[in-house]
């Protein structure tokens, strides 16, 4: 009898020693899975800066023009000439661009089912970046 007891005693504490492995295994993964989303959210967030930064240098460049007057000797008149760089992708667009490529890319590293999660991560992301290129589209026509 008393080995039964002893046998109980020592499965109990042997079972309770896993559980606690168990238990510090799950809380190491649960902050690995927190430092990945937050990681990611950062390439998104340095991603939206580079972005804005881009779109402000083409903004800067696009808003100076070059204007050439040639005078002729004879006084007749004068022939003005306007150069304007071409219109690039609207923000919208480019939005919707960087969201998809981002949003896929998330989704495939967070989902277990990496095709799915990519093509859910890719539609969602790129609804994200379509409504935030039009704000910015909205923003420069207010301009």
């Amino acid at each position: 009898m008393k080995s039964l007891c002893i046998l109980l005693v020592a499965l109990s504490v042997i079972s309770c020693q896993n559980q606690g492995k168990e238990d510090i295994n799950k809380a190491k993964q649960a902050s690995i899975d927190s430092m990945k989303v937050e990681i990611n959210r950062q390439k998104v967030i340095d991603s939206m800066k580079t972005e804005m930064a881009k779109i402000q240098e083409e903004k800067r460049v696009e808003s100076q023009k070059v204007v050439v007057v040639h005078q002729q000797a004879a006084a007749t008149g004068t022939t003005t000439t306007t150069t304007t760089k071409k219109k690039g992708w609207s923000a919208t667009a480019k939005g919707a661009v960087i969201g998809a490529g981002v949003g896929a890319a998330t989704g495939a590293i967070i989902s277990k089912k990496k095709g799915e999660g990519a093509i859910i991560g890719g539609l969602a992301g790129a609804a994200l970046g379509t409504g935030t290129g039009a704000v910015i589209d909205g923003k420069k026509k207010k301009e």
